[in-house]
């Protein structure tokens, strides 16, 4: 069977194209929202969109949809967290143990990397995250957000420009 053949509408083609592409989008959704549970339950509607409109999708552009519509439940959900943000008051208290001084430091340390790729763009911690977490090559991340290589270049760049400015020498 080619693969312009293939139908998504096809158990077996649709099981290897969740398996092949979940965890990928997975952490793509994940980098962006930084909830595990929200990553996974957007996953999982991408794919179940993919299904029901799975004779809509040719199977060579099956992963692209996917990715589309994972952004988009990310982007609908955002807007949302949003708006209920404004009218909701979320006080935060954090508890501090004592703790031996390395560990102490380790924390700081990781909350202070914690925060600086936070505090990055976007679109540079998107990049930075597919790359470093994800092990992904530039042409990988260009396919999956879908720029040139040139661009996941400059932003890695930047990101790392970014990091060492926060970070300094450690």
């Amino acid at each position: 069977m080619t693969s312009t053949s293939k139908s998504v509408c096809d158990p077996k083609n649709y099981e290897q194209l969740f398996n092949t592409h979940s965890t990928t989008v997975f952490n793509f959704i994940y980098y962006k929202c930084g909830d595990r549970q929200q990553a996974e339950d957007i996953v999982q509607d991408a794919f179940i969109k993919l299904w029901r409109n799975c004779s809509k999708v040719d199977f060579e552009k099956a992963k692209s949809y996917v990715f589309t519509v994972a952004r988009n439940l990310f982007f609908n959900e955002a807007a949302h967290k949003k708006i209920v943000l404004k009218y909701q008051s979320n006080p935060n208290s954090s508890i501090n143990n004592q703790t031996p001084e390395f560990i102490l430091e380790e924390q700081q340390f990781m909350e202070k990397l914690n925060e600086a790729i936070a505090g990055l763009p976007e679109k540079q911690r998107e990049v930075f995250l597919l790359s470093r977490i994800d092990k992904k090559k530039y042409s990988e991340i260009s396919e999956i957000v879908g720029i040139s290589i040139k661009a996941v270049e400059k932003r890695m760049s930047l990101a790392l420009i970014a990091l060492r400015d926060k970070l300094g020498n450690i």
